[in-house]
């Protein structure tokens, strides 16, 4: 390949002799092409007019999620938990979808679409340069509308104040719930409870659980507990039978499993997520949300992620019918660390 000049401009010739242009002219901007509402004051109106209602939407929607919030407590149950969650979600999605949709048609149809290029300067600009960018933001002020257009400034004010009422509202109204660590210490796990599979309650033997096998348990009775939702939300376990002779149990521990089956809290360490993804192969149990890595062979011991502490066990035993019963409830409190810990 060789290079000759021609013209001026440095040239690359191509295997069949075909000049090649090593650089090319800056083609420019394309020709600006005005919009409807930039011709049409008709459709400039119109285009207003869709952004206030968006924005209107956004006002609705905030107002909605802290009705569904007072209106509608959760009072415990799956229907009332659904429901609240549903109307608040809804809610949420609204205040926040209807400012971002109205801000995207605001600058579509009603600020300025005029491409401009600059040239590429140091990165200190002189207090002459940084001077005008000043007066470029004044003019885009000026470009977007908003001072000549008060209803539109009204509906940008009123969606922007009320939207973070619908986030700030729920968790100041938590301010002053119950704030009472310690009940982490504790679950629905006492000495005799059976173990029970999530969710149709159904008790284990101990012989039907193989090496290998999986199961998501929970307290037997569990239902019948006030505010069974939450202690649910404490109480569930993960139960793996490994083979005995890959099980490393500590001195204190050995009695906490029970034929190479063992029981772990399903609750993440680092901030509570259910771990349940488990390698049968390698006996890890992975937390999905951060992938916190635990070693189900060897204590659950963290072998990968955030978490900073093992998971806690639940230690296990067999009535006299063979089922799978819990011997305590966990020796230390399940989940995240909290300021109450002394580790």
């Amino acid at each position: 390949m060789s290079d000759e000049t021609t013209t001026g401009d440095l040239v690359r010739t191509s295997p069949d002799g075909e000049s090649l242009p090593e650089r090319f002219e800056n083609p420019g901007l394309p020709p600006h092409r005005a919009r409807l509402a930039d011709t049409d004051p008709a459709a400039d109106k119109r285009a207003e007019r869709t952004v206030v209602v968006l924005f209107g939407i956004s006002v609705l929607g905030t107002i909605g999620a802290l009705v569904a919030y007072f209106a509608l407590p959760s009072d415990g149950s799956v229907a009332s938990v659904r429901q609240t969650t549903l109307l608040l979600g809804l809610g949420l999605f609204l205040a926040m979808a209807g400012i971002g949709i109205a801000a995207v048609h605001w600058a579509k149809t009603l600020m300025s679409d005029h491409e401009r290029s600059e040239n590429r300067h140091p990165q200190r600009s002189s207090d002459e340069t940084r001077a005008a960018a000043i007066e470029v933001l004044r003019e885009g002020v000026t470009d977007s509308g908003i001072a000549r257009r008060g209803v539109l400034k009204g509906a940008v004010v009123s969606a922007l104040a009320l939207a973070p009422l619908a986030i700030a509202v729920p968790l100041v109204g938590e301010v002053g719930g119950d704030w009472n660590v310690s009940k982490f210490r504790h679950t629905l796990w006492e000495r005799g409870r059976r173990l029970a599979k999530d969710p149709s309650g159904e008790f284990i033997k101990a012989s039907d659980v193989t090496i290998g096998s999986v199961f998501h348990v929970i307290p037997d009775g569990l239902r019948e507990a006030d505010h069974w939702i939450e202690e649910k939300a404490k109480a569930v376990v993960l139960l793996v039978r490994l083979d005995p002779r890959v099980l490393v149990e500590a001195e204190d521990r050995k009695d906490w499993s029970y034929e190479g089956i063992v029981a772990y809290s399903k609750i993440c360490t680092h901030v509570g997520c259910p771990v349940a993804l488990y390698e049968q192969q390698t006996h890890h149990l992975l937390c999905p949300c951060h992938q916190s890595t635990f070693d189900i062979a060897d204590g659950a011991k963290v072998v990968f992620g955030p978490a900073k502490r093992p998971l806690p066990q639940l230690p296990i035993t067999v009535d006299e019918e063979g089922y799978l019963v819990a011997q305590d409830d966990f020796n230390e409190p399940i989940g995240p660390s909290f300021w109450e810990r002394l580790k």
